[in-house]
C-alpha cells in the first residue's frame, strides 16, 4: 500500500512540474498553488493563473493540455475554452485554473481553498490585495 502512495506522490510532483513548465513557458500570471488534500477528494493540488486576455488564456490552457499529454497524462477534461475567461483543466491530482484577473478576483478561489489553513491566513490576504 505505500509503495502505490509513494508511486502517486511521484506522479503528483512530476505532473505538478510540469504543469508549472507549461504556465511559465507562455508567461502566465500570478501562479498560485494549493495544496487541498485533506479538504477534497477531487485533487491533491489547484493550481491557478492568470493570462492578460482571453486568448492568453486560452493558449496558457492549451499549453498545459500540450505538455501534460507530452508527459503521458491524459486531462479527464477541459472547460470553458469557448469564452476563454476561465478555464479549468482537469488533470486528476492536479486541477489547474487559468482565469483573467477580474474573473479570477470575483471568485477568489485562493480564499475558499483557504480558509481555516493556520499557515495559508497571510497567503489569503494577500489574494485579496
Amino acid at each position: 500500500m505505500t509503495t502505490i502512495r509513494h508511486a502517486k506522490a511521484a506522479n503528483a510532483a512530476t505532473l505538478r512540474k510540469t504543469v508549472i513548465a507549461a504556465l511559465e513557458d507562455l508567461k502566465a500570471k500570478d501562479i498560485r498553488e494549493i495544496d487541498v488534500r485533506g479538504k477534497t477528494s477531487i485533487a491533491d493540488l489547484l493550481v491557478i493563473a492568470s493570462g492578460t486576455s482571453a486568448r492568453h488564456v486560452k493558449s496558457i490552457a492549451d499549453e498545459v493540455v500540450r505538455f501534460a499529454k507530452q508527459a503521458g497524462v491524459m486531462p479527464l477534461g477541459v472547460e470553458g475554452e469557448r469564452e476563454a475567461e476561465w478555464v479549468l483543466v482537469d488533470l486528476g491530482d492536479v486541477i489547474v485554473h487559468v482565469m483573467l484577473p477580474r474573473i479570477r478576483e470575483f471568485y477568489g478561489l485562493e480564499r475558499l481553498w483557504t480558509v481555516g489553513d493556520r499557515d495559508a491566513g497571510g497567503e489569503a490576504a494577500l489574494a485579496t490585495g
